[in-house]
């Protein structure tokens, strides 16, 4: 019961993923053929609100609900990110699904999303055991 929250709050995202075409892999097709501008809308949409949020964290020194200080810790840049946004980017082109949206998937009754997750765990697993052999 206690974390009802959270599945209350997983259930609306999924509804949002899949009202605003977020999960449609042909939305996503015609985002990687620059067809339309619909899901760089959206990204463009989410970065915006990130954007301001953690600044908005920084310059205030807001606190979470229970009283701690929120410390955004900076980022070392690596250039093993290059290869991984690659590989993500192109998984994303062929599967039509990033991490979030394939459980929107799966609970819209999209059966291919489920050969999606098991890859994406899968690649998961792998990252963690070659973390330390990667650039």
């Amino acid at each position: 019961m206690k974390n009802l929250k959270y599945l209350v709050l997983g259930t609306l995202f999924g509804i949002i993923l899949t009202k605003s075409e977020v999960i449609s892999w042909f939305r996503i097709q015609e985002m990687f053929r620059f067809q339309a501008f619909h899901m760089y809308g959206v990204i463009g949409s989410a970065v915006a609100v990130g954007l301001v949020s953690i600044q908005l964290i920084k310059r205030r020194h807001l606190k979470t609900i229970s009283g701690e200080e929120i410390h955004l810790a900076d980022k070392q840049f690596s250039p093993g990110v290059w290869i991984g946004g690659v590989l993500f980017g192109l998984g994303w082109a062929l599967t039509g699904a990033c991490p979030g949206p394939i459980f929107a998937q799966l609970g819209s009754g999209v059966p291919a999303a489920a050969v999606v997750l098991l890859a994406a765990l899968a690649g998961t697993w792998a990252y963690s055991a070659l973390r330390e052999r990667l650039p």
